[in-house]
């Protein structure tokens, strides 16, 4: 156990979903000593970093361990470890070289047929593959949304720069050891305990505790249930703070202005952020707006899950960061949050689309609703006077205030976009239809505007917010 030490790699024995033991190889992140006895914490590599804990020495498979590299270091004139000085000669190589890649990386983007996608047109007739005319349109180019699969590993994003007032998403490339391992053992929220899946910057006094206690109404953290005991005594909130502006049955969603409610709002992303893989930029919630899901019952409304939302954006995003608690996942509810950020949309009258990239489970939420409100507008097409019916990307977009971009890769994604006698068409096949249909008798929960009460405001206005 003295040679395992932090940045080591080997295997670790764990327990995967099918309840099967396996060794994946791992790293270690951290040693510490509890009672004389050594624990580990590890990261399992290609692994999402929610699976990350402390593993005991019985685990570590010893035999294939991997010691980290250490860094040569060029010793100075002075015998001192640093840099080699630049030579004539290296200096000029040098300069050759950044000529040379500043030659490869002008501006100029070759752009491929596969690229680039005329606006089609959808057509339908009986038969099991249903082919369907593209008109001719001007072309445009396929979107981005590969990119996710590639530049995410899971819960929510790594945008290339940190962004201190437009984004509650920065970049996570500059991680030190401390963020990129939990800091919270448990977290109980009214009646629901939750084990939390990254780091989040809670006051570092709490970290040691084993429960950290928060009040589920104003989401104020606490080190006992004693204190959180005495909290309740005197909070008199029942729901979040803001206004109510959607209800049916039991579902509620309240509006909440970052400037207004600031310590409800840094709240809220200190608890998102335990689940969420990109760091939350808690402290400056003023441009956002948060529209939290509540579940009503006697005992007041109770938190589900939310989506926050810049006041004013610049790239058309309707989500800056969306979150479903564990407690509340596989039920329905992360598809119900975005179709209302997209009647949102639709009231205000634009298109929308997350900020980019994705999380897995956010790309795999998103992928779903995209597909399935594209195929219902589809299918509900008609033929007329025995033509195939007939409609663009842009009518598909203005309908479900998807943005373009989002919906061409979403047909993409489905392989529905084919090339068939000098146009583009769309077919769909018996196979995809009934997946759809499949899915649509599950899917209980949906937003009905008719209960939605929400007045758009025009931020650009309103000085600072």
């Amino acid at each position: 156990m003295m040679e395992v030490i932090e940045g080591c790699r080997l295997p670790v024995l764990r327990r995967n979903q099918e309840n099967e033991d396996e060794w994946p190889l791992a790293e270690i992140l951290s040693v510490k000593d509890i009672n004389g006895r050594k624990v580990f914490y590890v990261h399992y590599i290609d692994f999402n970093k929610r699976l990350d804990e402390w593993v005991t020495p019985e685990r570590l498979d010893l035999k294939k361990i991997q010691f980290p590299k250490k860094e040569a270091k060029t010793p100075t004139k002075n015998g001192l470890p640093g840099s080699r000085p630049n030579s004539p000669e290296r200096e000029l190589k040098r300069k050759l070289e950044a000529v040379s890649l500043a030659t490869q990386c002008s501006p100029v983007t070759p752009v491929t047929a596969a690229s680039e996608i005329p606006t089609p047109v959808y057509a339908q007739n009986g038969s099991a593959r249903r082919p369907v005319s593209v008109g001719a349109g001007r072309k445009r180019k396929a979107n981005c949304l590969g990119t996710d699969e590639d530049s995410q590993d899971s819960s929510d994003g790594i945008p290339s720069a940190p962004r201190m007032t437009g984004s509650l998403v920065s970049d996570r490339s500059h991680d030190d050891i401390v963020t990129r391992m939990k800091n919270i053992e448990c977290i109980e929220l009214g009646r629901h305990r939750l084990k939390p899946w990254y780091f989040s910057p809670y006051p570092q006094e709490l970290t040691s505790l084993p429960v950290l206690y928060l009040c589920e109404f104003c989401l104020k953290y606490l080190k006992s249930l004693k204190c959180l005991q005495r909290h309740l005594t005197k909070c008199n909130l029942r729901h979040p703070p803001g206004n109510e502006i959607y209800r049916k049955g039991t579902i509620s969603f309240f509006e909440i202005d970052g400037r207004k409610n600031k310590n409800y709002s840094q709240n809220l992303c200190l608890l998102a952020k335990c689940f969420l893989d990109h760091k939350t930029l808690y402290y400056d919630t003023d441009p956002f707006l948060f529209y939290v899901m509540t579940e009503y019952d006697c005992k007041g409304f109770h938190i589900v899950g939310y989506f926050s939302k810049e006041k004013e954006s610049t790239e058309d995003y309707n989500v800056a960061c969306i979150l479903t608690l564990p407690p509340y996942q596989r039920r329905g509810y992360g598809k119900l949050l975005i179709e209302f950020s997209y009647e949102l949309s639709k009231v205000e009258g634009k298109t929308g689309t997350p900020e980019k990239p994705l999380s897995d489970l956010g790309l795999l939420s998103y992928r779903s609703y995209w597909s399935q409100t594209i195929l219902e507008i589809l299918m509900e097409l008609k033929s007329e006077n025995g033509e195939r019916p007939q409609i663009t990307i842009n009518e598909i977009s203005e309908l479900t205030s998807i943005k373009k971009e989002d919906v061409i890769s979403t047909l993409q994604y489905l392989n529905l976009i084919n090339y068939y006698k000098g146009q583009y068409i769309l077919t769909l096949s018996e196979d995809i239809v009934e997946g759809h249909e499949k899915a649509m008798m599950k899917r209980h929960l949906r937003i009905d505007s008719k209960c939605l009460h929400f007045t758009p405001k025009d931020w650009s206005k309103r000085g600072k917010w």
